[in-house]
């Protein structure tokens, strides 16, 4: 199988690399703005090209390496609704998802690669991005597709819907077939999960996973000037809490052998989740490491897309391209 070369931006944690790894693709060069991030890249993978930068200001002619590629891939900051955008009172993301498409003009990839919000795909409030994608990927002679994922249907324990976008050049779009999901059953919680939480010992572990019987709510990293790290809004709470989970905050480590859980008593009788564990929920192999303290490792891993809807992707876009 031939390697294909890709630049990857907005690279976070690596899950969307990673997943490309997975299916034949070698970056050429992976960008993101956050130290963190790009750190936890070389703590995997110190062989890559990885460049501390803001998409906005990269300018590829000083990184000859981004010209001549199979792929751009982006799994960008998710772009706000228009009364989200208002009351945030930032375009940042929008402004990243138009670098994006600007820097094909420069690259002229065969195929590219976005992920963000599933509304992205049709809802109203996003039809003038849309429109500004039309017009600058056909004028460049690209076609193009917007469909939605759900991580779930790729063995990924966690409902994640994940908004796509694949442009192709003309001559190889009619190949190319969005993934098809790869498990007949969704993995749940419990069963990602327990070993994990058996691991010290704790007593109650096989009771906690069986009954932890669905897949978990969507991860959410948060931002940068939020507090410290939970799983997520009010509602994520409620469905965390079904499955005896305090979602309020994570945890050090995992439960030892004394740990009484009696979800009844509330918060105080539900388990707690570690990053480690938040990470095997976005299907990271067991052995990837994250850069940073607590909340900041759990950031990176909550904004992450998971690696095996990468992979399928990255498999999707490679027959396509006759490879």
């Amino acid at each position: 199988m031939r390697v294909l070369r890709f630049v990857d931006v907005c690279a976070g944690a690596g899950g969307l690399a990673l997943g490309l790894e997975q299916a034949g693709f070698e970056p050429t060069l992976l960008l993101d703005n956050m130290a963190m991030a790009c750190e936890t890249l070389r703590l995997n993978r110190p062989e890559w090209n990885i460049l501390k930068a803001d998409l906005r200001e990269f300018d590829p002619i000083e990184h000859p390496e981004s010209y001549d590629v199979d792929l751009l891939s982006a799994g960008l900051p998710r772009v706000r609704s228009a009364a989200t955008r208002k009351r945030a009172g930032s375009d940042a993301e929008r402004d990243l998802l138009r670098a994006t498409v600007y820097l094909v003009h420069a690259v002229q990839p065969r195929a590219l690669l976005i992920e963000n919000v599933p509304g992205l795909v049709d809802h109203p409030d996003f039809e003038d991005i849309r429109g500004f994608v039309r017009s600058e990927l056909e004028h460049l002679g690209y076609r193009f597709h917007w469909f939605v994922l759900n991580s779930a249907d790729f063995g990924v324990p966690q409902e994640r819907r994940q908004g796509v976008l694949v442009a192709m050049k003309s001559r190889y779009f009619d190949a190319f077939q969005s993934p098809t999901p790869t498990v007949r059953e969704h993995v749940t919680v419990g069963q990602t999960l327990r070993d994990s939480m058996a691991s010290r010992g704790w007593l109650d572990a096989d009771v906690w996973a069986d009954q932890a019987t669905v897949v978990a709510p969507t991860l959410v990293g948060g931002s940068e000037n939020r507090g410290g790290a939970d799983l997520g809004p009010t509602g994520t709470k409620r469905a965390w809490a079904r499955m005896g989970v305090n979602a309020g905050s994570l945890s050090d480590d995992v439960p030892g052998p004394d740990f009484l859980w009696e979800p009844s008593l509330g918060p105080a009788g539900m388990v707690k989740i570690t990053n480690t564990q938040a990470a095997l929920l976005q299907s990271f192999p067991d052995e990837w490491r994250f850069a940073g303290g607590k909340t900041v490792r759990y950031r990176q891993i909550g904004h992450a897309s998971p690696p095996p809807v990468g992979k399928a992707l990255g498999l999707s876009i490679r027959e396509a391209l006759g490879e």
